[in-house]
Formats: structure tokens, sequence, C-alpha cells
């Protein structure tokens, strides 16, 4: 009879200690803002992919580029169990109660990639002003003087001014000079690339097509814009910006339509949240996760708990760097390239 007891007993504790070991298995529900662009296929990749690495499970919503709808992902995605969430906004102040609920049952936020001005909010992201300034740079080393049109991010995301922000920095001391001209400018609502076609299209049309350079704020907007050029057979000759490194950017490049896009390694970008969202999930505090800086650059001037990572700008002359490093195949990169043209290709 004791000996019945006895392995009851630890048939129990054992029942209970496993269940009491997957409650403790963190959760990480992740809210993408518009989930069909290229770019975040990689980042979830690598955010999975961390997050298994480390024995936590992924959940996950697509806010379809909606404001409204991405509050009800978040709830839904702290009714799943989300024990952490990253966050890709949408909208940096619609969000605002999907933070507040968040904080009001303990549940850490990463803001993914964008600005979320909540110092409840942990902020990982590039440098977007560096990509700024590279982009400026390298439009202003093909076009060092003229009439510049600069298509910008979408004016609900504030890395659309931190990227303005960089850009002006560069080319500042030459439009105070008279060297370059600012032709034009407009935010690019929700980042679509008809819709940087469209406003692409009107500046050009404001200016008779006598416009220099593009300094579009990433690669779907540049994109939006050459189409805009290819229309009035400018595509090639008018140097052109971007960020991202989007395959069909990369192909861009080497074909010659667009000049620089600024690769942020979103394999390092999704990583690194996935594990300080679980260092934050565990109780570590926002200051004591490696590599938290403080940033008071946003609009409202918050302390935020911020990871920066560095971003490199890929033209031409550099293809061989981001298809050495494994992020898109030589293949897609060169397709419909005229052999010798471009080293990386040959």
């Amino acid at each position: 009879m004791n000996l019945k007891l006895t392995i009851s007993a630890v048939a129990l504790t054992t029942v209970l200690a496993m269940g009491a070991a997957h409650a403790q298995q963190p959760v990480v529900g992740v809210s993408w803002s518009n989930f069909q662009e290229e770019r975040w296929k990689t980042d979830e990749t690598a955010i999975k992919k961390a997050l298994d690495a480390a024995g936590a499970k992924y959940i996950s919503a697509d806010a379809q580029s909606s404001a409204a709808k991405q509050l009800s992902d978040v709830e839904a995605l702290i009714a799943q169990g989300a024990t952490a969430l990253i966050i890709l906004a949408q909208d940096s102040d619609a969000i605002a109660p999907a933070i507040t609920k968040a904080q009001n049952e303990g549940i850490p936020v990463v803001g993914y990639d964008r600005l979320i001005e909540n110092p409840y909010a942990y902020y990982i992201t590039f440098d977007n002003k560096e990509v700024g300034r590279l982009q400026a740079a390298e439009v202003m080393k093909v076009k060092p003087k003229g009439n510049y049109i600069f298509i910008k991010g979408s004016a609900s995301d504030p890395n659309a001014d931190f990227l303005f922000s960089g850009q002006m920095e560069v080319l500042k001391p030459s439009i105070d000079k008279g060297d370059i001209k600012n032709v034009g400018e407009a935010y690019t609502d929700s980042w679509l690339p008809a819709n940087a076609q469209r406003n692409t299209e009107q500046m050009l049309t404001a200016n008779n097509n006598k416009v220099d350079a593009v300094v579009a704020s990433n690669d779907g907007t540049a994109g939006g814009a050459i189409a805009a050029l290819a229309a009035q057979g400018l595509a090639g000759s008018v140097p052109v910006s971007g960020q991202d490194a989007d395959f069909a950017a990369l192909n861009r490049i080497a074909l010659g339509t667009q000049t620089v896009s600024v690769w942020k390694d979103s394999r390092e970008l999704g990583k690194r949240a996935a594990e300080i969202a679980i260092d934050l999930a565990k109780g570590t505090d926002p200051k004591a996760v490696k590599g938290t800086t403080t940033f008071t650059g946003g609009p409202k001037g918050v302390a935020m708990n911020s990871t920066f990572l560095k971003p490199v700008p890929i033209t031409k002359d550099n293809l061989d760097v981001i298809i050495d490093a494994g992020w898109v195949p030589k293949a897609t990169v060169c397709q419909g390239v005229k052999p010798g043209t471009v080293k990386a290709c040959n």
C-alpha cells in the first residue's frame, strides 16, 4: 500500500513539474503591420529560429496595414497567452492603447524597427538617421548638383522623419549653396509603392521632367518612383535611393535603375528582437539587456531603452558583399544583367 502511494506521489509530482515547466515556456506574440512586404518574411524566419533555439513559442498576426486591426490583433495575441510582444507598429500613436493593455497585464513589449514612443516599449532598430545619411551620400556621389525630389515614408511612421533628417544632414550644405534644389517632397501613405509612383509622377509633371535625383526612403517607394521615371524614359539616368535590400531592388541596382539600397540585415534584427523579448519575459530589467542604450531622439523626446544595429549601403560596386553573406542568390541579383557590366555578376 505504501509503495503504491509512493509511486502515485512520484507520478503526481512529475506531472505537476511538467505542467509548471510548460507554463513557464515563453510565448512571444508578434504583431506585423503589413506582412505582405517581402522583407518581413526574412525577419519572421530569424525571429522563429531564435525562439526555437530558446524553447519559446511563436504566435503572430498581420494587421494588413490597418491600425485598427492591429489593436485587435494585439488583444488576440494576449488572449492566446503571449508572455511578451514584438510589435511592428502600423501607426506609432494609434498603437498606444495596446501598449497600455500589455503594461497593465505585465507583458513586456518590444517596438520592432519602428519607434513606439512609450517608455514601456523597448525599441530595437537600425540607426535610421544613418540610413538617411547613406542614402543621400550615395545619390549625391552620382548627382552632386541639380533638382532633387524626396519620396518619404509614411507620415504615421516616425522612421520617415528620422530618414529625412539624416538625408538633410548630408544635403543641407549643398542646398544652402544652391547646388541642390529641393523641387518636391511628399510622404508615402502606408509606404505603398503605388502611392510613391503617384507622388513621383506629380513631381515630374510639376517640374517638366527636370528632376536630377530621387531620394526615396525604402525599396518599395524606390520601385514606385522608378516606375514613374521609366514611363518618362528616365529610368537609369536619374539616381534613386532605397533601403531594405529587397531582392527586386538589388536586381534594379545590377541593372542600373536604382543607385543604392541600404542593407539592414533583418536576420540580425529579428534574432536580437527575439532574444530581447525572451529576456524581458523572464523579468530582466530592460536597462540590463545586453547592448541597451538610452534613446531620446523621438518627436516627444521620451527616454527609451533601445538597441541600434549598423546599416550597410549596397551599390553596384559592392553587390558581392550581400551575395557572399547569403542574403540573396547571385542568379536573382544578376537576372537580365548584360555580361561584363557588373563585377558581382561576372
